[in-house]
């Protein structure tokens, strides 16, 4: 597989918009990014799991994912060697980590949610006679 390949299998999820991350091209489900090609000449394409699914890719095929060195990786950041791997397996990948950033879109985030307990409390708190 390549980069092209990437890129189009990406592209073709649902909701999905190319951008730009520090010069390298990205793809985002609402605005929240999924996958990128910063490693592309290294042969690499990038993909943002959770660390248990990370575990997984990675001792099913170690030889096309890789965790990303240092923090990035710690955090489920994999590399994918786009010349190892063929289409389905790049396809199931990236909707993988598409399906974990659309979930996160749909459900507010904790910030949010104790923002807005916050915002309940001040109001009762307010009605009190």
């Amino acid at each position: 597989m390549t980069a092209a390949d990437f890129r189009r299998i990406a592209l073709s999820l649902e909701g999905v918009e190319e951008g730009s991350h520090m010069g390298s091209p990205d793809f985002r489900v609402g605005g929240r990014i999924f996958a990128t090609l910063a490693s592309q000449k290294q042969g690499y394409g990038n993909l943002m799991f959770t660390p248990e699914q990370q575990a997984e890719f990675v001792e099913e095929q170690p030889d096309v994912f890789v965790a990303i060195a240092g923090g990035w990786g710690r955090m489920g950041m994999t590399h994918i060697r786009l010349a190892a791997t063929n289409e389905d397996v790049l396809a199931g990948a990236l909707r993988t980590a598409w399906r974990l950033r659309a979930e996160k879109n749909v459900r507010p985030s904790a910030k949010k949610r104790a923002a807005a307990v916050r915002r309940g409390a001040a109001k009762n708190k307010g009605n009190k006679r």
